[in-house]
């Protein structure tokens, strides 16, 4: 690279050299990786506020990602029951960081499982990674002009975002370790995790410290009417628990009796939010129609590492005995959606999660008040399928329809394997409760009268029952809700 787009070594400008630190307790890690993220975003910030001021500094400003790195020296004896916390082999371990203020609970109980598990310590020292410019804002966005707004191209003195090493190798298996590497110590780099929360807040217009440790997806608008409705109750019954309520682009919601303000254009996938201390409460994303939606919202709520997402949206019933407003709890997947057929081979099977399938059941018995034989009256399980395309029941029926038979479908939608396959991928807990809005199959097609009328009487209550769902979730231990399934030969330590 020549000197007129890269200066010379000389000629880059970093922040002052640190010396590696030691710690056993995870919580002063933590301390130490705030310090020093904030130092070297601190340095980018302004040394960018004086380029905007004074024009092109002389060389190039650069700063680094802070870092975790530890050596496991033994193939160590750990509890087999546990499913994260630990590594496989002996070797050297890094992860660069970013974030620590968001991050700061996860990586406090991240690194002491791993302290406690091996007996080692574990070291924070700066990384080799530099901090892309875009990214140095931390909690608050950095307005970086467009290009050609400056009098110097930005990348000739500030580092930008670098997607040939911004990738899902590690979360996809695909990422090769060779003789003297360090091995991945947690799923996500700090580069694969700042451009998903840049991403987060692009398309559901709400902050990623507002998001939930438990998700809800949905397709349809109706669920977003309803659960406002329910958080406004939930606010005005303090033994709820729950504090506030966030929409797009607004404030935190505490008075039940307050409007929310809302923006004047709602982004691609508005996410709404419940509030529970500890980030313990509930988030709802409407992902609208398409599994290339599910696997973009999918895709970079995974980052913040909730524990558990579930898919309550509408589906195509596709037996007889079925009827409008049944429920579908999914134990296997039929997916025809091509969105992950890259990332995730078809072949690869996706499990039912026994902690997530029980605590629907229950869920479901518990607001429909049905137990036992009854309650398969009103809910069929069994393979949902997922399917690009909107209108499949317009094919030739030895199409399409022939497969779902073959499959023993029971239920058919465009988002749910896409959820499901991307949990199992991006080793979140993951589950699926549909409705049946229609039976194209049977001739009960999805017109709008019907459609009014059906949504409001079921909406309300199966929104209610994937709450209850996740509430029953959040009093488990994690190691309960973090299956073993999810986890593959070589594993990272961090959840």
């Amino acid at each position: 690279m020549t000197a007129a787009t890269e200066p010379p070594v000389a000629d880059i400008a970093t922040p002052p050299p640190e010396p590696e630190r030691a710690f056993t307790s995870g919580t002063e890690a933590v301390a130490e990786l705030a310090r020093r993220y904030e130092g070297a975003t601190g340095f980018l910030r302004a040394a960018f506020a004086r380029a905007l001021a004074e024009g092109r500094p002389p060389g190039r400003m650069r700063a680094f990602y802070p870092e975790i790195a530890t050596q496991i020296a033994r193939f160590d004896k750990i509890d087999s029951r546990l499913s994260f916390g630990y590594v496989a082999e002996p070797g050297s371990y890094a992860t660069t960081v970013t974030r620590p203020d968001l991050f700061a609970d996860y990586l406090a109980a991240q690194i002491d499982l791993v302290i406690r598990n091996h007996d080692v310590p574990v070291q924070v020292r700066t990384s080799a990674t530099p901090i892309a410019l875009h990214f140095a804002g931390g909690a608050t966005s950095l307005a970086v002009p467009e290009h050609g707004r400056l009098d110097f191209a930005l990348r000739d003195v500030f580092d930008v975002p670098d997607l040939s090493t911004t990738h899902d190798d590690i979360v996809n298996g695909m990422r090769r370790v060779g003789p003297g590497e360090m091995r991945p110590l947690a799923p996500f780099s700090a580069q694969r995790i700042d451009y998903s929360l840049a991403r987060l807040e692009h398309y559901t217009a709400t902050r990623p410290e507002h998001f939930q440790n438990f998700v809800l997806f949905t397709n349809y608008q109706f669920y977003v009417d309803a659960f406002e409705a329910y958080a406004r109750r939930a606010l005005a019954d303090p033994a709820s628990g729950y504090t506030g309520f966030v929409g797009p682009a607004s404030g935190v919601l505490t008075d039940p009796a307050e409007a929310l303000p809302l923006p004047a254009r709602l982004p691609q996938m508005p996410a709404y939010h419940l509030l529970r201390p500890g980030h313990a409460g509930v988030s709802l994303v409407n992902i609208g129609v398409g599994p290339s939606n599910a696997k973009t919202a999918t895709d970079h709520i995974a980052v913040l590492r909730p524990h558990a997402w579930l898919m309550v949206g509408h589906c195509a019933g596709l037996r007889n005995s079925q009827s409008l407003g049944d429920y579908v709890l999914a134990h296997a997947y039929l997916r025809e959606d091509h969105v992950l057929d890259e990332d995730l081979p078809v072949w690869v099977p996706i499990p039912a999660l026994a902690e997530i399938q029980i605590a629907l059941e229950q869920a479901v018995a518990e607001v429909t008040q049905l137990q036992g034989y009854d309650l398969k009256r009103i809910m069929r399980t069994g393979t949902v399928a997922t399917i690009d395309n909107r209108n499949w029941e317009l094919r030739d029926q030895s199409g399409p329809v022939a497969r779902l038979s073959q499959s023993r479908a029971i239920a058919l939608d465009m988002e749910s394997a896409t959820v499901a396959a991307n949990g199992f991928r991006f080793r979140v807990p993951y589950g699926t409760l549909l409705c049946v809005s229609d039976k194209p199959l049977h001739g009960e097609l999805k017109l709008p009268g019907m459609a009014s009328d059906f949504y409001r009487a079921q909406v309300a209550r199966h929104l209610e029952i994937g709450i209850r769902a996740m509430e029953r979730l959040r009093g488990m231990p994690l190691e309960r809700i973090h299956s073993r399934k999810l986890r593959s030969f070589d594993e990272t330590a961090f959840l």
